[in-house]
């Protein structure tokens, strides 16, 4: 399977071309923790059905297009596709689909569609709690081309799918859409498993793969209150100081001091968008007071925590 990475300027997705190249495992050695779980329910993500339709003619999405502002998960089920980026990047700059494939941007960015032969697509909006906080929108890539052949387990929900957005019946975008939440986790489950043919080589997917990182990330994700220095994270990993804080940094590019106080104030962002008080949070995130929180928020955003909520609250209108 072909995927982004120092690609050419066209691209096609079509891994039935590629006989020579051996196909992911479909059951990747992966770490025992539930490494998606705690992110999503913490800050969230929705999937809104757009349309549903054979694609006829040229179909932008994103700003001045379809959906401006959100991210967007499209199912190509059949058909050939041409993908074009409207302002260069993400590279490459055209990409073609000439197999069922599912397509992910994260963030908001201005894509193209052109039908080349009878293509149908299926695509929603993607919602992530908090827009470019979100750190699942930070870590993955801009733009990522899986094969559906290639996803274990997306057959049944693909079918649901496609039974509700064929017709029209009571509460059938409402159920399509949660259906592709669904088809969304598991995409996800599907890059985190499977980094290297996302073209994912560093950062907090990458290092999700190795089962020590991934076992001190989980529990900071879950309990980033609780004092987690170096000893306590090694622990979590089941390896030395010396070699967590190595393959932390080898994978992350940062130490694990560093993530941790990045993932709280990150934290702290969310509940202060969602209306927490600084105090409360203060103390629910480890600090020994209101102080401690602001002068780390600062240090990290370059505002105190109301000037950057307020900043916040304006430019969401």
């Amino acid at each position: 399977m072909e995927t982004f990475g120092s690609l050419p300027s066209t691209m096609h997705v079509d891994s039935s071309t590629d006989a020579d190249s051996p196909a992911p495992s479909s059951v990747p050695p992966t770490p025992s923790v539930d490494r998606l779980g705690g992110l999503l329910e913490r800050f969230g993500v929705t999937a809104t059905l757009i349309e549903a339709e054979p694609l006829r003619f040229p179909r932008l999405y994103g700003d001045g297009g379809v959906a401006p502002g959100v991210g967007h998960l499209h199912v190509v089920s059949r058909g050939t596709l041409q993908v074009e980026h409207a302002d260069g990047h993400p590279e490459p700059a055209r990409l073609v689909i000439e197999e069922p494939t599912l397509l992910l941007y994260p963030a908001p960015i201005r894509h193209r569609f052109i039908p080349v032969d009878r293509p149908e697509v299926t695509c929603a909006a993607l919602e992530f709690g908090h827009g470019g906080l979100h750190p699942l929108v930070r870590a993955l890539p801009a733009v990522t081309a899986v094969p559906i052949a290639s996803v274990d387990g997306l057959a049944p929900s693909l079918a649901l799918l496609t039974a509700e957005t064929e017709h029209v019946r009571c509460g059938h975008r409402l159920l399509a859409s949660r259906l592709l939440d669904v088809i969304l986790v598991q995409l996800l489950r599907w890059l985190f498993d499977h980094p290297d043919a996302a073209g994912v080589h560093t950062g907090l997917v990458a290092a999700m793969t190795h089962p020590g990182l991934a076992a001190a990330l989980v529990a900071i994700h879950d309990r980033p209150g609780d004092p987690w220095p170096l000893e306590r994270l090694a622990a979590e990993a089941a390896m030395s100081r010396s070699a967590f804080a190595a393959a932390f940094r080898e994978r992350l590019g940062e130490t694990p001091a560093a993530y941790v106080a990045d993932y709280r104030i990150a934290v702290a962002q969310q509940r202060l968008l969602a209306g927490d008080a600084i105090v409360s949070l203060a103390y629910d995130l480890g600090y020994a007071d209101p102080s401690g929180l602001s002068r780390a928020f600062a240090r990290r955003t370059g505002q105190s925590p109301t000037a950057w909520l307020a900043a916040s609250s304006k430019a969401a209108g």
